[in-house]
């Protein structure tokens, strides 16, 4: 008969938890809110910041390649004054007044269009790896707000869990002091409410982790989502 008690209080213990695991979270999620979360990672998240810069960055390069061009070029001046004498036996071909001259850098000149073509394509890595990133810190949003979901239903299961071990080891309670149960079934009873209070903490851990971690990609707590 103790045997007995025992086992149909381990079973029925289990098959209550099994009916609240069976539950799904599909229900709980709110899309318009994780459309929310997602604008407000990449509004907020420091890394989207960084991305946009080195866009910004790459696109700069392209408009400082195109003035280079002037760099090829190296402009100097000599101005004889007009007292002296025109012809120089030294530089006959020295004139008075002002001469200009204008130096190509070959070198440099053959290396700018590679350089701009280079500039271009550092713009186009640029842009791709922020839309790349985007992507990833949409579905890392997600992934945080489905897991922060999961440890509020599991809250409840483990909620109602420890009100339900709670009734049964009440029961018993008044049971085993009229000596209608055995000492064992009632301490067993007592075992399952300790198991499922120290789940019912544990997720309560778990749930304000997930919380935090959204929080943080998001840049705000979430009860200031409006």
């Amino acid at each position: 008969m103790k045997n007995l008690s025992k086992f149909t209080l381990i079973v029925l213990m289990f098959i209550s938890l099994d009916s609240f695991s069976q539950e799904s979270i599909i229900g709980e999620i709110k899309y318009s809110d994780l459309e929310k979360y997602i604008d407000l990672a990449v509004k907020n998240y420091p890394k989207v910041k960084i991305t946009d810069v080195n866009v910004e960055k790459a696109k700069t390069d392209i408009s400082m390649n195109a003035i280079s061009y002037l760099d090829i070029f190296n402009a100097s001046y000599f101005y004889r004054p007009n007292n002296k004498t025109a012809i120089d036996v030294i530089n006959p071909y020295a004139v008075n007044g002002f001469q200009l001259s204008v130096n190509l850098n070959l070198g440099n000149f053959l290396q700018k269009p590679y350089a701009a073509k280079k500039a271009k394509a550092d713009y186009k890595v640029a842009q791709l790896q922020a839309e790349d990133f985007r992507l990833t810190l949409a579905t890392e949003v997600k992934k945080r707000y489905y897991a922060y979901i999961q440890q509020i239903n599991q809250l409840k299961i483990y909620t109602q869990s420890v009100q339900d071990n709670q009734n049964v080891a009440d029961n018993l309670k008044n049971k085993f002091e009229k000596g209608e149960v055995a000492l064992d079934t009632y301490n067993q009873s007592r075992i399952n409410l300790t198991i499922a209070s120290t789940s019912k903490i544990q997720t309560e851990v778990n749930l304000l982790s997930a919380k935090d971690a959204l929080e943080e990609i998001i840049g705000m707590k979430l009860s200031e989502v409006k």
